[in-house]
């Protein structure tokens, strides 16, 4: 899940394009803050770090991991801080988050480079 998306346009800027290795392809936030990304696994698994490509003057700042337990319970927050560039950035979460086994992930960006609070993201991947 997502807070929002461009327009309303899911079949040209939604959730399902920050996962197929696309660069031409992109999810892309409507204007406004907070804007948040939901990941739900379907094994939990223990994550290790995680990797964003964003748009630069499109990139999430004031940002932060949360990971919830099976039982929904958040287990683990810890802020990140991507810089407003277009390449791949990687994150590691701290050691003592990465024995902990998760079954939701949620990105959450209190501000965005962008002066309307768009956020554009090419590429996410979870580090196992």
């Amino acid at each position: 899940r997502v807070s929002s998306v461009l327009n309303k346009d899911v079949k040209q800027y939604g959730k399902q394009f920050m996962f197929d290795m696309n660069e031409d392809t992109s999810w892309s936030s409507d204007e406004g803050a907070p804007q948040w990304i939901t990941v739900v696994l379907q094994n939990p698994q223990n994550i290790r770090g995680f990797s964003f490509q964003f748009q630069g003057g499109f990139a999430g700042q004031q940002s932060n991991i949360l990971m919830y337990s099976e039982d929904g319970a958040e287990i683990h927050q810890e802020p990140f801080y991507p810089e407003d560039i277009n390449s791949p950035q990687q994150f590691q979460v701290k050691d003592t988050a990465r024995e902990k086994v998760c079954s939701k992930i949620k990105f959450v960006f209190k501000s965005s480079t962008d002066l309307f609070g768009r956020i554009i993201v090419y590429n996410l991947q979870l580090l196992s």
